[in-house]
């Protein structure tokens, strides 16, 4: 009997019910007032390291918009040449914002540093960037408790943040959150050179601290651009998820056994191919019959599967 092979397209559903859009806008709106604070704070004070913050906010707002860029590009439909569709745009455009978070973020900040520490120059009003630091990390923690709000709907409860980031399919939402993380920790790292240099009276802790925060950027975006990497060469779905599938279909009464499951994640769609030995498979109606109903059941149950292939047989 020759192998029954099925393919059927369903609407796109966003991956496993989280909304990387709302993250994407609380990290616009809140890097766009920060950006603002904090480079007018750096054009009074004359702040190295918040001349890195406001760059490095105003490279987020980039960021944010390359990641709305490939989230719209990502859902254009399949075409003769592009038969799988265009979700892995994401990933490209995940990656720019990566590479970003390099060259405007981490690259910059360093040299501005280095800058600050062969011409060191007083601070000026250094109040009033503690002030904007202050106000930018509350807009920054609001940003990121958003972020993990929607994170928190598809990361298992057992799960870590460090092993949902290493693991995680969703590029969009774990560029968000790494940025938010970076930036939390790199306004940690301003506001503690700032009052070095304060209480010192020594403009030199506000060049290490630029110099730092771009270090932190540069880390942070080899992390996220090693993980995009990987997604770019091409992943299946996340361990756990692949395990409920093979345990869905292993539970089915039409199949007698699994003999492998393949995926591959196109953004926020997935293609599934089932290799089973069928219960039943005496007759070709019957044995149709058995297969759409497990694919109608299988889809119900994993809505991010956008194509289904299936093929009875009686050994691997």
């Amino acid at each position: 009997m020759r192998p029954v092979v099925k393919n059927s397209m369903v609407n796109k559903h966003m991956s496993q019910g989280a909304d990387p859009l709302k993250s994407i806008f609380y990290a616009l709106f809140a890097n766009g007032a920060i950006a603002i604070a904090k480079g007018f704070a750096a054009w009074v004070t004359g702040s190295g390291a918040m001349l890195a913050e406001a760059i490095h906010s105003v490279a987020d707002c980039s960021n944010q918009l390359l990641l709305l860029l490939g989230i719209k590009r990502a859902k254009k439909p399949p075409s003769s040449d592009y038969p799988l569709g265009y979700g892995k745009e994401i990933y490209f455009w995940s990656f720019l914002v990566a590479l970003m978070l390099f060259t405007l973020g981490g690259v910059f900040s360093i040299y501005e540093g280095w800058h600050k520490l062969h011409q060191p120059e007083a601070l000026k009003s250094p109040w009033l960037a503690v002030g904007v630091l202050v106000f930018a990390m509350v807009a920054e923690g609001l940003s990121l408790l958003g972020c993990m709000r929607e994170i928190n709907k598809v990361r298992p409860a057992n799960q870590s943040y460090w092993r949902w980031f290493r693991e995680t399919r969703q590029s969009e939402l774990m560029v968000v959150f790494g940025e938010d993380l970076a930036a939390l920790l790199g306004l940690s790292l301003a506001t503690a050179a700032l009052l070095a240099a304060i209480v010192t009276g020594n403009p030199i802790y506000d060049a290490w601290g630029s110099i730092a925060i771009g270090l932190l950027l540069i880390i942070v975006a080899v992390l996220i651009g090693v993980e995009i990497k990987a997604l770019l060469v091409g992943q299946g779905v996340e361990a756990h998820t692949r395990a409920e599938m093979i345990a869905f279909l292993e539970n089915e009464s039409s199949i007698d056994r699994v003999f492998n499951l393949l995926t591959l994640q196109m953004g926020n769609d997935v293609m599934v191919a089932v290799k089973a030995k069928m219960a039943v498979m005496d007759g070709a109606n019957e044995l149709v019959a058995d297969i759409n109903r497990t694919e109608a059941l299988f889809r119900q149950r994993f809505p991010q599967v956008q194509w289904l292939f299936f093929e009875p047989d009686v050994e691997d």
